[in-house]
């Protein structure tokens, strides 16, 4: 494919298969995958269109194939082996098939499960499901694996990791964004480009979701924020329904005419995906094929596939990542990385890792983040543990409740594997030494999962006594990096810092290491910044001082306390004096209630405060639930309780206004998908806590029935599960009927409950024909129960096409129709009425 494509310059994918499938007989709830058996002819045929249309490559009918989503009676493996089959066929059909010629695409797409801890499935779980259709894929002869519609970074990860590790296969990886430019759990462009390039995809970008002409600015952004080479396969607009048949809006003229506009932008693979045709595919290959790329990579460099690094600098950005947020370490500016979760002098948090207590260390990780940290260290290097279980539990558990991306801390080269495997998003790795042991065993890791590194400036014979020494450490590590693939950009260069009671010099020794490193080697900078004071009393005051002049020698990171008035006071100073506050907004939102006390300076309490602190006017309750924490969420609605607190008035006062001040912050786009299920689980624990205390009433705070269900043919259930934990979380009582659910049972169950609401979820538009009939049939037999429908093929246009009563877009969207329905409460927004 890289070799193809270094040669044409622009390449071309195939168009939508279940749209043209259907258009050959495919039925709503049929497995698309199984007429690679029992209809090869017709599923050639797609192959053989795309291929006369000018498709360099084609996906096997394999998207749906892997064992978490499949659930046919013919063998997984027969399945995959003949749809790479028909179209190697299709190609030989349409002229000489070479590798140099055209390609065939192992499909893999998502499994329709949300990941823990946002979901109920293991990272292990869809990676085991991934390998196995890769490994059928590459036995059966696919050119390339295309890793496609993928909504979360986490179980993204996953697909990539189980290609590189069970196949040599070039792997194009694509996203489908939102309106808002983001994922479903939240991530950005900016994250899935520091992910996938971390990771040595080969081809990156974004499929379905949009059409091509919104597709557009984010495939600018990820210009700017990749050097790899970007692939679009937009939908050719939103469905439609026409004379009870489903259309998409866009033609092949118009589709071809945005395409166009995406190559002349960025994009150097291009296809369609959803509602797209061969007419399509032929219409795009005539006009953009005739425009050509204008831009080829990054800053006008040339493409390069991720393992090519020769041409890599420090100039280029260092992004590290969660699955939802992108922070770049800078060259001419500084973040904060909270040190607080480190055991090292702190008693209470050794004794939390030995005791289990992981509360204790998500509370401090959400004070952290609220005080400004913009990473958070996680180091879990207390003796008698098992420091590579406690450290992947510790990184899983924190983060469900902050979407900060962390530095994974350890000298443990076991645990520092096991957490980076399964750490969401691209980590900051602390750390490598100049030690040929070290550099041996961290370096292969992280250019295997991606991430950023620090590197100590420390070897066999020491830390160097003078900068210069210090300076030849971290060429020596970065030289060593480049065998392996690294950059310079992927190194953060720390020259240790000692305390200056141990020598009057050490302070001058730092400052000029810091300046060497970033004049000579051009390179990201940290320091833990405290160790300086060791041993002196008064240590808040010189850990302020250095840090200050730190910051002017060019540090770009400091492992610094977020919680000390002294050093936030020092790193917002330092910001406002060298122009980087803009308009010092930051300043004066930390300081705006700032007051001298009579006879001295006035001090001033900065956001957070402390791991067990509550923001000004929230109650234990409420703050618990804001943040996430289940089980906190839980203590304070006992312990209100316990004091005499009304139960009632709890779930009133602190249980509802918490969720709406989420849920609120969802719909704003300020919260995300992971942070609003984990305030959710939050809320039901307090729930749980009150509903027990009163046994009698419990009744007074459900609300409903509601019965949702994914319809018949369907079997993605995300979308179903997040509604069915909002409603739970907000009072009602809810049946839920699964997946793959027959309008009959559908029926029987609202009848058996007296139900008023029904929730139809659909993903796939091969389904939404089974919706229809669902809406039909409740509908008839229930006269008085009203339906509302969602999922990524819906609009509210569509929705009334097919007879639903309401369209909810989102999980949030649902709670508000729902307390419409049962509260009287207005439905807000995203809850639009259908009819």
């Amino acid at each position: 494919m890289l070799e193809l494509l270094e040669k044409r310059g622009l390449l071309f994918l195939d168009g939508a298969m279940g749209t043209q499938l259907q258009a050959k007989g495919l039925m709503p709830g049929e497995i698309p995958e199984l007429w690679n058996l029992t209809r090869p002819g017709d599923v050639r045929a797609v192959h053989e269109a795309y291929y006369a249309a000018g498709s360099d490559i084609v996906y096997a009918n394999t998207f749906g194939a892997n064992p978490a989503k499949y659930h046919g009676d013919a063998p997984l493996e027969e399945v995959i082996a003949a749809g790479i089959a028909n179209a190697r066929e299709a190609a030989r059909t349409c002229g000489t098939h070479d590798r140099a010629g055209r390609l065939v695409a192992l499909d893999v797409g998502p499994t329709g499960r949300l990941l823990k801890p946002a979901g109920d499935f293991e990272f292990d779980a869809a990676y085991d499901a991934f390998a196995a259709q890769v490994v059928a894929g590459a036995k059966a002869g696919a050119d390339l694996v295309a890793i496609e519609t993928m909504s979360d970074t986490y179980e993204l990860k996953a697909a990539v990791l189980a290609t590189r590790e069970n196949s040599n296969l070039p792997i194009l990886a694509t996203v489908a964004l939102g309106d808002d430019g983001k994922l479903l759990t939240g991530g950005d462009v900016e994250c899935v480009a520091a992910l996938l390039e971390g990771l040595r995809v080969d081809v990156i970008g974004f499929n379905c979701g949009l059409g091509p002409d919104m597709m557009l600015p984010y495939l600018r952004r990820l210009r700017a924020a990749t050097r790899l080479p970007i692939a679009a396969k937009p939908n050719a607009g939103m469905p439609k329904v026409v004379d009870g048949k489903t259309v998409f809006s866009v033609g092949p003229e118009e589709f071809a005419e945005d395409v166009a506009r995406l190559v002349e932008a960025c994009a150097s693979v291009v296809g369609g995906c959803c509602g797209t045709t061969p007419a399509h595919i032929a219409a795009v290959c005539d006009l953009a094929g005739s425009r050509g790329p204008r831009d080829r990579g990054h800053n006008g460099s040339e493409l390069q596939p991720a393992y090519e690094r020769s041409r890599r600098s420090a100039t280029l950005p260092c992004v590290v990542t969660s699955g939802s947020r992108a922070v770049e370490i800078p060259l001419d500016d500084t973040i904060i990385i909270g040190e607080r979760i480190n055991p090292t002098g702190k008693k209470k948090l050794k004794a939390a890792l030995v005791e289990g207590d992981v509360g204790y260390v998500l509370r401090e990780a959400v004070a952290q983040q609220e005080a400004g940290a913009h990473i958070l260290d996680v180091n879990v290097g207390v003796p008698g543990i098992d420091e590579p279980a406690v450290l992947d539990a510790t990184v899983q558990a924190v983060q469900s409740v902050t979407d900060l991306p962390l530095q994974l801390d350890t000298s443990d080269p076991v645990a520092l594997e096991r957490a980076l495997r399964h750490y969401n998003g691209k980590a900051l790795v602390n750390s490598v030494n100049g030690k040929e042991e070290s550099m041996s065993r961290v370096l292969p890791l992280v250019a295997k999962y991606g991430g950023a590194v620090v590197a100590l400036t420390l070897d066999e014979a020491g830390i160097p006594q003078t900068a210069a020494g210090r300076l030849a450490i971290a060429r020596r590590i970065i030289e060593r990096g480049a065998r392996y693939g690294l950059g310079p950009e992927d190194f953060v260069v720390d020259v240790l810092c000692l305390a200056v009671s141990a020598g009057a010099d050490s302070a001058n020794v730092i400052l000029e290491a810091l300046r060497l490193v970033r004049e000579e080697l051009g390179c990201r900078t940290c320091l833990g910044v405290s160790n300086i004071s060791f041993g002196l009393p008064a240590r808040p005051l010189l850990n302020a001082t250095f840090y200050t002049m730190a910051m002017a020698a060019g540090l770009s990171a400091g492992i610094v306390n977020p919680l000390s008035q002294e050093m936030m006071c020092a790193y917002r100073a330092w910001r406002v004096m060298r122009a980087k506050d803009v308009n010092c907004e930051e300043w004066i939102g930390a300081f705006k209630d700032w007051q001298p006390a009579s006879g001295h300076a006035g001090r001033v309490t900065l956001p957070g405060g402390g791991a067990e602190s509550l923001p000004n006017g929230e109650t234990a309750v409420y703050a618990a639930i804001r943040r996430g924490l289940k089980g906190d969420a839980e203590v304070a609605a006992r312990a209100a309780i316990a004091k005499g607190t009304d139960p009632l008035s709890i779930v009133n006062d602190e249980i509802v206004p918490a969720l709406e001040v989420v849920g609120k912050g969802f719909e704003s786009g300020k919260v995300f998908l992971p942070q609003l299920l984990m305030s959710a689980e939050a809320a039901g624990a307090a729930f749980g806590a009150v509903r027990a205390s009163l046994p009698t009433r419990a009744g007074d705070v459900v609300k409903g029935p509601i019965v949702i269900a994914t319809v018949k043919g369907d079997i993605h259930d995300i979308g179903k599960n997040i509604c069915r934990a909002l409603l739970e979380n907000y009072g009602f009582k809810v049946i839920d009927l699964g997946k793959d659910v027959p309008p009959e049972k559908v029926v029987e169950a609202a009848r058996r409950e007296n139900v008023r609401l029904v929730g139809l979820s659909a993903l796939m538009t091969t389904t939404v024909g089974y919706m229809e009939e669902t809406i039909k049939l409740v509908h008839a037999e229930l006269p008085g129960c009203k339906v509302t429908v969602g999922g990524a093929v819906l609009t509210a246009e569509y929705a009334e096409k097919i007879g639903a009563d309401f369209y909810c877009r989102d999980a949030m969207a649902l709670v508000r129709l729902a307390e419409s329905v049962f509260v009287g409460k207005n439905a807000g927004k995203g809850g639009e009425s259908a009819g």
